[in-house]
């Protein structure tokens, strides 16, 4: 009887664990989390909180960036003087449910757009998520990044590569300064299909990358510089190395590849008309 008993308590202890460590990660994931730099003042992050829609944020798990994280992830980009020698962008990251996606708004941020985050957050394995950013006045906004994955890290209790990592910071700092030449929502759409095109098609060579970016500017209308061809080549040698999910990518920016595929489809029709009108002028021509 004793035995039996033992072994009914032993499954039930069991039970108990296996319940308890399922309950402990579902808490884990719906905990939202709050990235705070971590040398705001208290006025700054009074603004930042109020700038975030927090009036009280005892509902957050909050955790510190620093400067060192910071330069940790952005000196191969960007200068020790641009980076600065203060943590200031803050975020909040809260998990949402399949199908969500990753959505991003920003405040106070002036060189990083909500669609570069949401691109670069998506190449590091960032989903369904709604990020908020913002800073006490107007900053680049670039370190926020880093607040981002810090928060995803701790809220899903899975690791980003080093590798995404590196590559997502990568694509934000790229897309920013192909940005400052063919404007932010092309340098957006510009990234995001060249991205699909390296990941859906397994793209590795350079002379393959080459090809795909050149027939993404031509299918978007987009005219580059030799110099902002060569940081996106660069780009996406880092992007092949990933070995991304294309359905993820489309999932989790929905919006953003349903505009790509019409515009595709666009062009198409457009092209076509076009070699239609050329063969009858030439036609007559002769």
């Amino acid at each position: 009887m004793r035995k039996i008993f033992g072994k009914f308590l032993a499954a039930g202890l069991c039970i108990a664990m296996a319940l308890s460590s399922v309950t402990v990660k579902a808490d884990s994931v719906d905990q939202k989390y709050l990235a705070l730099g971590a040398d705001l003042t208290a006025s700054q992050k009074k603004k930042v909180l109020e700038l975030l829609n927090l009036d009280d944020n005892s509902d957050y798990k909050v955790i510190t960036v620093t400067n060192k994280d910071e330069h940790e992830y952005l000196d191969s980009y960007l200068s020790k003087s641009v980076i600065g020698t203060r943590a200031l962008s803050s975020v909040t990251v809260e998990q949402k449910d399949d199908g969500n996606g990753v959505n991003v708004t920003t405040q106070n941020i002036s060189y990083c757009t909500s669609g570069m985050y949401r691109n670069a957050l998506i190449t590091a394995g960032i989903k369904n998520a709604d990020v908020k950013v913002a800073g006490p006045f107007k900053i680049s906004g670039t370190a926020a990044l880093v607040g981002v994955m810090k928060a995803y890290e701790e809220m899903t209790g899975k690791k980003i590569s080093e590798k995404s990592k590196d590559a997502a910071t990568d694509e934000l700092i790229t897309t920013g300064e192909v940005a400052e030449n063919i404007g932010s929502d092309d340098a957006e759409k510009l990234i995001a299909d060249v991205k699909q095109k390296v990941a859906e098609d397994n793209l590795s060579s350079p002379s393959e990358i080459k090809q795909a970016i050149e027939e993404s500017a031509n299918d978007l209308n987009i005219s580059l510089s030799d110099a902002d061809k060569e940081k996106i080549q660069n780009l996406m040698d880092k992007i092949s190395d990933l070995d991304l999910n294309v359905s993820q990518l489309k999932e989790q920016a929905k919006d953003l590849y349903d505009k790509l595929n019409n515009s595709g489809i666009l062009e198409k029709i457009a092209a076509f008309f076009r070699s239609v009108v050329k063969w009858i002028g030439n036609l007559f021509g002769n």
